[in-house]
């Protein structure tokens, strides 16, 4: 499912804010990584969000996963899928803010 910022009650976003979104959301991603697995298993964690402004404004994660050779008792795949969730789900979190701070 696609939420809009319409959807929200936010007519655009400032570049502030969408600066602040996508650190939100690459956070949101580390930390869930950090978190299931210890740092020195991880030989590669490389998270980027990026907005697209035309409308409607899109939102972009990705995450490039990689565990050291002798870790292998966890899926890296099924773990970056869950952190890109991770991310989407703190930036809805984000923009509901906005929103509640924007009625004020």
């Amino acid at each position: 499912m696609v939420k809009t910022l319409q959807e929200f009650g936010i007519p655009e976003l400032s570049s502030e804010q969408i600066e602040e979104l996508c650190l939100i959301a690459e956070e949101a991603a580390r930390k869930h990584i950090q978190l299931k697995v210890p740092l020195k298993l991880i030989e590669k964690l490389d998270v980027v969000a990026e907005v697209d402004q035309t409308m409607p404004v899109r939102l972009t994660v990705d995450v490039d996963l990689q565990f050291s050779p002798s870790f292998k008792t966890c899926d890296a795949k099924k773990l970056a899928e869950d952190a890109v969730a991770r991310a989407f789900a703190s930036a809805e979190n984000h923009l509901r803010e906005l929103a509640c701070q924007s009625r004020k």
